[in-house]
């Protein structure tokens, strides 16, 4: 690695990082090719190796490294007993498919040495996956996730269950799903959140009053709805919920859709398989190239690269913060934010990336810090209004509203709807005691308003398999509702309880905790948040959670 501005003067102002965990509930709804394969991918791909840089850096000595999201419904599966058992097993085929391959013989000497390679270097990885699995995560994600907050390695983001589009959802739904979501976090890894990394990035104006009511801080927004301006946080409305956003110009730098670090040609290539062993073996070549064209993967050319794209990195972000201080004439902010996928599941040395980042930064003069770090240093700037937006396509809401996906619009609006005119019912006659069916009702409900079910129909990204998953759901919680509704209470137990077999997450969640009617999160600024037993107004529902 190269030394350069090892001895450069300290730049003005702090580079923070945001990388932003999620994945939709996929046990036990299907294996391969969609379903559970995308989270034992992802989890030996990125969620194994970033969480061991991050242990790295920690045993330097190093804290406040970023901020790290994990929305509620994969941190559920990280912790899931079947997940674990599943990842466990999904680390052994892959060491042995790899163990197969270093054997393989076949009719061309190049492509059975080039094959035997790549078995070797996934031998490899595989193994170091397994230690990693057995040594740290086998008992679940969040002794994992808990160590790096407690040692001060990260700021823990937090965030509503299931991943809504919350501007859509039901403002009682909107409200009980986040604050659900954070105390859900706070059982975790043992404190509420106080920054949330809202799904999709997506607002409509007044939830910074759901977000102050919830105890929430902070929040992450897309750099075009600051209108680019995102040299600091910026507190919404009349509230003093900080809205950061990211910096587009230093975020593409890594992941733009045409020139990002990650489809350089010496990278290895995510798209293309031997699909006898499903191994990669291939570099990405070029963008244009077929997969039987590309050339045969090795790690050792992308080292030089490597470091010229960490170099470039330090210097954009050293120049954009120095740009800025210019221009603004005081110390500003630089927020780079991406999914965590993207480290070590789509760019397979991302965390080699992201490691040598995280160690020149401060070597070249720049401080580092979370957002929550950013907040009580003050760069933060004057109050805004913010416009409705996303970071989806458009930076608008058209993914999730578009002619592709009305019919979802509308099966997410009858959804919550009946689950609401049911629940209130069932609440009323049950006084406070806690009814299972009830809590079953809304974890459906909120299974099927997933962000994730539209987002995959508009992309035309495993289409049937969301639209299969939106309806499961709206199934679940409509059959639930109507043996609810006809008063068959033995048959709405027996529905609730086997749905909460097949889709065991959320244990915790409390309908006795769900928003009155009438309940409005956007326009009432103060409002109190979700009425419950023990629920103190103060967004601090978690530490008073009625134990099932």
């Amino acid at each position: 690695m190269t030394t350069a501005h090892t001895t450069a003067p300290d730049v003005p102002g702090q580079f923070t990082l945001v990388l932003h965990s999620h994945l939709p509930w996929l046990a036990n709804h299907g294996r391969w090719p969609v379903g559970e394969e995308w989270l034992y991918q992802s989890w030996a791909g990125s969620y194994l190796r970033v969480a061991a840089v991050l242990e790295e850096l920690a045993d330097e000595g190093r804290t406040d490294l970023l901020s790290l999201g994990v929305t509620p419904v994969l941190a559920a599966q990280l912790d899931d007993p079947h997940c674990l058992s599943s990842m466990h097993e999904w680390l052994a085929d892959w060491r042995l498919r790899a163990h197969e391959a270093m054997q393989f013989v076949g009719d061309d000497a190049a492509q059975q040495q080039q094959v035997r390679i790549a078995g070797q270097r996934e031998h490899h990885d595989s193994g170091r996956g397994l230690e990693l699995f057995e040594s740290r995560w086998r008992h679940g994600g969040s002794a994992v996730l808990r160590s790096l907050a407690d040692r001060g390695a990260i700021e823990y983001l937090g965030g509503p269950l299931a991943h809504p589009f919350a501007p859509l959802l039901h403002p009682r739904l909107r409200a009980f799903s986040l604050d659900e979501g954070l105390a859900d976090a706070a059982h975790r890894i043992g404190t509420r959140p106080q920054g949330i990394w809202a799904p999709e990035c997506a607002y409509t104006p007044g939830m910074e009053n759901g977000y102050r009511a919830a105890g929430v801080r902070h929040f992450m927004v897309d750099g075009p709805t600051l209108h680019g301006d995102t040299a600091l946080g910026r507190p919404v409305g009349d509230s003093d919920v900080i809205a950061f956003g990211r910096d587009l110009t230093v975020s593409y730098r890594v992941w733009s859709p045409t020139a990002g670090y990650p489809g350089h040609a010496v990278y290895r290539d995510f798209y293309t398989y031997d699909h006898r062993f499903g191994l990669k073996a291939s570099r990405v070549t070029g963008r244009s190239v077929p997969g039987e064209a590309k050339k045969p993967y090795d790690p050792q050319r992308t080292r030089s690269v490597l470091d010229r794209h960490v170099e470039d990195f330090v210097d954009t972000v050293r120049t954009r913060l120095l740009g800025e201080y210019e221009r603004t004439g005081r110390p500003a902010l630089v927020v780079a934010a991406f999914d965590t996928e993207l480290f070590g599941h789509w760019w397979h040395e991302g965390p080699d990336w992201l490691a040598a980042v995280l160690r020149r930064l401060p070597e070249a003069g720049v401080s580092v810090g979370s957002l929550r770090t950013a907040a009580d240093r003050g760069f933060v700037g004057e109050r805004v209004d913010l416009p409705a937006s996303s970071w989806g396509a458009g930076k608008d809401w058209r993914v999730w509203t578009g002619e592709r996906v009305a019919d979802l619009v509308a099966l997410n609006d009858e959804v919550s709807r009946t689950a609401l005119d049911s629940v209130d019912k069932r609440l009323a006659a049950a006084g406070h005691r806690r009814d299972p069916v009830s809590d079953q009702i809304l974890r459906e409900a909120l299974l099927t308003v997933s962000s994730d079910w539209p987002f995959m129909v508009t992309g035309d990204a495993a289409a049937g398999y969301a639209r299969d998953r939106a309806f499961l759901h709206a199934h679940a919680t409509r059959e639930i509702c109507a043996a609810a509704d006809a008063g068959r209470e033995e048959r709405a137990n027996a529905l609730a309880a086997g749905w909460a077999r097949a889709d065991n997450l959320f244990a915790h969640l409390d309908a006795r905790r769900l928003p009155p009617a009438g309940f409005d999160d956007l326009h009432t600024p103060g409002a109190d948040g979700p009425h419950a037993p023990g629920f103190d107004g103060t967004g601090s529902s978690a530490r008073n959670m009625v134990r099932p």
